[in-house]
């Protein structure tokens, strides 16, 4: 068993507060294109694996229930870090989480306690290390370098490396640079469509 974890900005962190935003549409297609070239590698049962938050583990949900079409045993993982994840978020993003919790051909959550503290997203985020093979993680380590306040997909970056240095890990990273170039080439795309030069 193959299994990948999927993470990376929070919606909020991107400035995307609009579901309809084509900046969504554009990591959605390069998620598409990483898990597809991920599950295109794999000869044995495949799970994609993510947390609950909205931003990119949820796209990469929505990408991979759309994947399942076409990779029929490819399995879906949402663990959330502890009980009530989501519960005071507005009730459209409660709708959305409980909806996708819905899909998912697995949903577990890691501490049975509601959150305490950061040691709690820690254990997370070394749980999901120890139980995927690789990470694919939407970041840019060179803006959030210029951050006074860290992103939490930097967090994973950092536990990333570690696994990556003791070489029991991968990890594929998703820059700006990737998504403006994704950006540049899905305009160009629907400008051919449209029939415009």
């Amino acid at each position: 068993m193959q299994r990948l974890w999927v993470s990376g900005y929070r919606d909020y962190e991107l400035g995307l507060f609009d579901p309809a935003a084509p900046e969504i549409k554009v990591i959605k297609r390069v998620l598409q294109e990483r898990i597809g070239a991920w599950l295109n590698q794999q000869t044995e049962p495949t799970w994609l694996i993510t947390g609950p938050q909205a931003g990119v583990e949820r796209w990469a949900l929505e990408v991979g229930l759309t994947l399942k079409a076409d990779y029929p045993t490819l399995q879906l993982g949402m663990v959330q870090p502890f009980v009530g994840v989501g519960q005071n978020w507005q009730p459209a993003r409660q709708a959305a989480l409980q909806q996708m919790q819905s899909q998912v051909d697995y949903l577990g959550t890691l501490s049975q306690q509601p959150y305490q503290g950061p040691q709690q997203l820690r254990d997370y985020q070394a749980f999901m290390l120890a139980h995927s093979d690789q990470l694919l993680l939407v970041f840019d380590p060179t803006q959030d370098e210029q951050s006074e306040r860290h992103a939490k997909s930097y967090y994973d970056y950092q536990a990333g490396q570690r696994a990556v240095a003791a070489g029991t890990y991968q990890m594929e990273l998703v820059d700006f640079d990737d998504l403006r170039e994704a950006g540049e080439a899905l305009a160009e795309e629907e400008r051919e469509r449209r029939g415009e030069w």
